[in-house]
């Protein structure tokens, strides 16, 4: 069975697409970043998991504002 684990290339490429595609809405996640114990865990395959960091409410409201306005134009 092939392994469809994420690569550590696979997450920086991840979290640098979502870090950019935020940016485009004004939103900044200062700890967006892999999760590095995902990859040690015994989770099988591996999760490779993207952790989205703590954020003041300001910015959790911007994030919101923006899905919000992105799932209304579908």
């Amino acid at each position: 069975m092939p392994d469809h684990s994420p690569t550590t290339y696979d997450m920086t490429l991840c979290v640098e697409e979502l870090r950019t595609a935020l940016a485009l809405h004004g939103i900044t996640l200062p700890s967006l970043r892999m999760d590095l114990p995902s990859f040690a865990g015994t989770y099988t395959p591996p999760a490779g998991l993207i952790a989205l960091g703590n954020c003041n409410t300001a910015t959790a409201r911007a994030l919101a504002t923006a899905l919000r306005k992105t799932a209304a134009g579908k």
